[in-house]
């Protein structure tokens, strides 16, 4: 019989600062939202706002794994990948919560469940990611790995990316008056599957950092036109109103300037990295 593989320890059983950091850290949304429920700092209704917290935590949380492999290889980290299925496994912990606290908020009547999913969209589409995330976790162990075979496996764990896009989906559709943080999530989830395309492009070569750079160049002005449109399309906000809300900034931080400042940070680290390890040429 195996020995339990603890998720603080790395393939060869010693402990993980990375791995224990972020096996801690998983926990604290979860804990922050049930310690503000329990005193009352959830507002007239508790149950549905910590439902809508989750949610937006497993979406976070989701984005998070898919952000480990561009981040591990622009950065050359290759143990950053240590924590990718801790982090997908945790994405479905916390949306099998959120179906939990939505069934809880119906009077566990699981009829009245069944009917309201099948009845609303963005509750269909969300169920569906449930069940992706869920194949997703069941599949997750190095078992599953070897009983399906490397390619079927990853062919599978691909799915994770239509999972996000109906996830993105859901919250969209499910968010009545702020869009704020939906649009910011579509304009990561736009730069984190450019960067996809790149490295598909280049093979077995990582993407050259320049190529990176201009694609985080474009993120931020695709997230405002991406904006623009929607307030166009669905309350007839005229296009350039927005562009120069977005310029001016007297509405606040848009989500056009957090995602570029999030991938431009990212891409300087990946600049900065490269700089400190360049080899130096030798004296002659």
């Amino acid at each position: 019989m195996q020995p339990v593989k603890r998720p603080w320890r790395d393939y060869s059983g010693r402990v993980s600062p990375l791995k224990t950091a972020v096996f801690i850290g998983l926990f604290l949304p979860g804990l922050w939202v049930a310690y503000k429920f329990a005193t009352n700092q959830l507002g007239a209704r508790p149950l549905n706002e910590a439902l809508l917290e989750i949610g937006q935590w497993t979406l976070r949380i989701l984005f998070l794994a898919l952000t480990v492999t561009p981040l591990s290889r622009m950065l050359a980290w290759p143990r950053l990948n240590l924590v990718r299925r801790m982090l997908g496994v945790a994405a479905f912990a916390y949306i099998a919560t959120h179906l939990g606290l939505y069934t809880a908020s119906q009077d566990f009547n699981l009829g009245t469940v069944v009917n309201e999913i099948l009845k609303r969209v963005y509750l269909s589409i969300g169920i569906v990611a449930w069940l992706g995330l869920a194949a997703l976790a069941a599949t997750s162990t190095d078992g599953m790995v070897r009983r399906m075979g490397a390619r079927r496996w990853q062919a599978l764990h691909r799915f994770v990316y239509l999972i996000g896009v109906f996830g993105l989906v859901h919250f969209f559709l499910q968010t009545k008056l702020n869009e704020w943080e939906p649009i910011v999530m579509i304009g990561l989830f736009s730069w984190l599957m450019g960067w996809r395309v790149l490295a598909w492009a280049y093979g077995r070569r990582p993407a050259p950092l320049w190529s990176v750079a201009l694609l985080s160049l474009a993120a931020g002005p695709a997230t405002a036109l991406f904006e623009a449109f929607y307030f166009n399309l669905g309350m007839h906000v005229p296009i350039m109103r927005v562009l120069m809300a977005d310029l001016s900034l007297e509405t606040g931080v848009r989500p056009a300037w957090v995602v570029f400042g999030i991938v431009a940070a990212a891409t300087v680290a990946a600049y900065g990295r490269a700089a400190l390890h360049r080899p130096r040429l030798k004296p002659a």
